[in-house]
């Protein structure tokens, strides 16, 4: 089961690529740094989610 943090995980992941991806076309290097640190941000939401996810299975 796909729990909120997993999927507010995703939605940054997604959002950061997005803002990466503007950034190197427009050549905002500013705009490329806030993209990479909000894809990581979303990986670490997601990590959390499936933590969470795994020990409800478990209990």
């Amino acid at each position: 089961m796909v729990n909120r943090h997993q999927v507010v995980g995703i939605a940054k992941q997604v959002k950061g690529t997005l803002k990466q991806a503007a950034g190197k076309a427009t050549g905002s290097r500013r705009l490329q740094v806030e993209g990479v640190s909000e894809r990581i941000a979303g990986k670490v939401r997601k990590a959390y989610g499936d933590v969470k996810d795994k020990v409800r299975r478990v209990l």
